[in-house]
């Protein structure tokens, strides 16, 4: 991971007047490694099935060429993945250069898999990604939403 990318991918707002950093979310490598893999058998298995359906002979080249595919793609995003991270505060929750979210402006957190999605009043949907305790990250929010600190 160069440092071009990490600070790239790094939260940029300055922070507001009585503001603090309660807790930092890294992507988890092995998350994103499991993420990948999942990813990718699910391209196999579509690789196969697509041939079978159009009658080629070879179908386990679906296979091959899906794993390539989600291999190339994990390879080369991983970098960049990993160097993500978010920072909650006493008042928002900080993203990748000025993305940012008041505490009060967040409708639902979900969880889908090693992801969590904050759902805004205003519908605009965000995903911290790669966790490798998403319900953690949930409950670190949601605790400093309501008032607590970590």
């Amino acid at each position: 991971m160069s440092i071009r990318d990490t600070e790239r991918m790094a939260p940029k707002s300055p922070l507001l007047e009585d503001e603090k950093v309660l807790q930092s979310f890294s992507a988890d490598r092995v998350a994103y490694i499991r993420s990948s893999t999942w990813l990718a058998a699910g391209a196999m298995a579509f690789g196969m099935i697509a041939l079978w359906a159009m009658g080629n002979p070879h179908i386990w080249t679906g296979a091959v060429g899906g794993l390539a595919a989600i291999g190339v793609r994990t390879a080369y995003l991983m970098s960049e993945e990993l160097a993500a991270r978010w920072d909650l505060t006493n008042k928002r929750v900080l993203g990748a250069g000025t993305k940012s979210i008041r505490l009060q402006e967040i409708k639902e957190l979900n969880k889908m898999g090693s992801v969590v999605q904050i759902v805004t009043h205003s519908g605009d949907k965000h995903l911290i990604k790669f966790q490798a305790d998403p319900a953690a990250t949930i409950a670190a929010i949601q605790s400093a939403k309501s008032g607590g600190q970590q």
